[in-house]
């Protein structure tokens, strides 16, 4: 660690100098962000955990929280993986174990539960109200260092990443808050102090690049480890993102949604491409339920899916001009 070198006087007066330069409207400003950041903070302190976890190639680490009662916390797959002992203590000293309830390597995401009920569960936000651009910040436990928050913005929507278990995870946040190794597992809130993402990567060779599974994704993945300790899916062999729709199609069509799923790619040989799915469509409604982003889409490949036939609405550019197609495809069982 280095110590800025100077005369104290000489910074007091560069700090007074530039208070001189804020407008009213630009140190309330300030102080707001302050407010916010700090009362997100004070919320979250009663419900993240540091997470460590006894693995046969020694010791491994990371950051989780509370998310419902009695105890259940979330946090990242590789965090938790092949672990013979997990404890999570919390910000003010108290630990006790936790057991394993499940864990999703496609989507990087697991739940634990405490032997001891206790903490303060921080509420899952809407991942569809997100935007760019609105303030984001993450608490979690980097490089040992216990109960640490850093804050930013939301960079990007809708991003695709290679996850843990070797899958693509579909519409991840991506965010500029600083984190590290250890951050993992931890939330990412929004000035509401409601969990907008689970922190789950970030690039070490770059600046302002990390990464979060959105909220939305997370709220259906914990309702299936909960009730079955597992995540069973239908698969149907298409990648994609939220994007806006055509904005002539909504007037015209009286459609209430804003956003669909845009198809990034598909997998040959998968039910989706002998349907006829084309990279570019944008999926907007299973059956009468509108496709808004892809949690909607996962929420309705579950296991009851399997061998069931979905009509599936596409938008598709053709010559310029956005067509409806109706799509039938027979989800089949994803590997594991």
């Amino acid at each position: 660690m280095q110590w800025l070198a100077g005369s104290e006087t000489a910074q007091l007066d560069a700090f007074s100098e530039q208070d001189e330069r804020l407008t009213p409207a630009d140190a309330n400003l300030l102080d707001e962000y302050s407010a916010r950041v700090a009362d997100v903070a004070r919320r979250a302190r009663a419900s993240v955990v540091h997470i460590r976890a006894a693995k046969r190639k020694g010791a491994g680490q990371g950051s989780g929280f509370v998310f419902a009662p009695d105890g259940f916390l979330l946090t990242n797959s590789h965090v938790v993986s092949g672990a013979s002992l997990l404890e999570a203590s919390f910000a003010d000293g108290d630990g006790q174990r936790a057991r394993l309830v499940g864990d999703d390597p496609g989507t990087d995401l697991a739940v634990l539960r405490l032997e001891n009920s206790i903490g303060a569960a921080l509420p899952l936000a809407d991942s569809r109200s997100v935007v760019t651009g609105q303030i984001a910040i993450a608490v979690g436990n980097p490089l040992g260092f216990d109960f640490t928050v850093t804050a930013g913005i939301v960079s990007a929507l809708a991003r695709t990443m290679l996850g843990f278990g070797g899958r693509p995870i579909d519409d991840v946040i991506q965010t500029d808050v600083a984190l590290n190794p250890g951050n993992s597992g931890g939330p990412l809130l929004d000035s509401r102090g409601r969990v907008i993402g689970v922190n789950t990567a970030m690039i070490p060779s770059a600046h302002g690049l990390a990464f979060a599974v959105a909220s939305n994704t997370a709220d259906w993945i914990t309702s299936q480890l909960m009730r079955y300790g597992e995540v069973r899916r239908a698969f149907i062999g298409v990648q994609g993102g939220t994007v806006p729709l055509p904005r002539r199609w909504v007037l015209r069509s009286d459609w209430s949604a804003s956003t669909g799923m845009r198809v990034e790619a598909v997998s040959s040989g998968a039910p989706a491409k002998q349907a006829g799915f084309e990279v570019g469509d944008i999926v907007v409604a299973v059956g009468q339920q509108r496709i808004e982003q892809v949690s909607d889409l996962l929420r309705l490949l579950g296991r009851e899916a399997v061998g069931e036939p979905l009509d599936i609405k596409v938008l598709r550019p053709v010559a310029g001009v956005f067509r409806e197609f109706t799509l039938r495809v027979t989800p089949v069982q994803a590997r594991q």
